[in-house]
């Protein structure tokens, strides 16, 4: 699996934190991470609104399988995610968190808090988060009894978000050019999308704003 970490500006400083901590339980699993930054204040900025449209770019075009982000409270990041085509985003405050959206929703993608509660023993919460993120297959049900329809909402939730989204190429071909400018005109972006993103439609579009 191939994991990106987006961190907004209003958190930029624990990008570090962040991946180093991701990095250290997506190794045991065999995946690779890619972060995106900001790797500090001092970074071009993205908001949590430009992060919910580099997780779709990302998303849609293959770059990533799953997408780590987050803001102060984790909830506008969420939110902005889910505004996308093919995204399903939770908002994860712990460990039960992360093992059951995993398991129940089956999603791509996480919004944590990095302000709203990171205190004291952030770091650990972190990686239990991760560890039971990541350490079972996703899909899998809980409780093991309430598999089947837990599997079925999910085929439901996706046929819906189908028909209530327009693909990812009309998206970025009608949202704000400055806008989708400033969200992916970034080193880090250059270099991981054009490595890994597959979908060469949305690719060659993102060229002829990159150029």
């Amino acid at each position: 699996m191939r994991i990106a970490l987006i961190n907004e500006n209003s958190q930029a400083s624990k990008n570090e934190l962040i991946f180093n901590t991701l990095n250290k339980v997506a190794k045991k699993y065999n995946h690779v991470v890619d972060n995106y930054g900001m790797f500090s204040q001092d970074d071009k900025s993205l908001t949590y609104v430009q992060n919910g449209l580099l997780a779709a770019i990302l998303i849609n075009s293959g770059a990533a399988d799953f997408v780590v982000t987050g803001c102060g409270t984790g909830e506008g990041a969420m939110l902005a995610l889910n505004s996308f085509p093919n995204v399903l985003c939770g908002h994860i405050v712990d460990p039960a968190d992360a093992f059951m959206f995993g398991q129940i929703n089956d999603g791509n993608a996480i919004a944590l808090p990095f302000a709203k509660g990171f205190g004291w023993g952030a770091e650990v919460n972190l990686e239990y988060i991760f560890e039971h993120l990541f350490d079972t297959p996703f899909g899998g049900g809980y409780p093991k009894e309430r598999v089947v329809p837990e599997q079925r909402n999910k085929k439901i939730l996706d046929g819906v978000k189908k028909i209530t989204h327009r693909p990812m190429i009309e998206i970025l071909k009608d949202i704000d050019r400055d806008f989708l400018l400033e969200t992916i005109d970034r080193d880090s972006f250059k270099k991981l999308f054009f490595e890994n993103a597959k979908d060469k439609e949305i690719v060659d579009f993102i060229k002829t704003i990159l150029k």
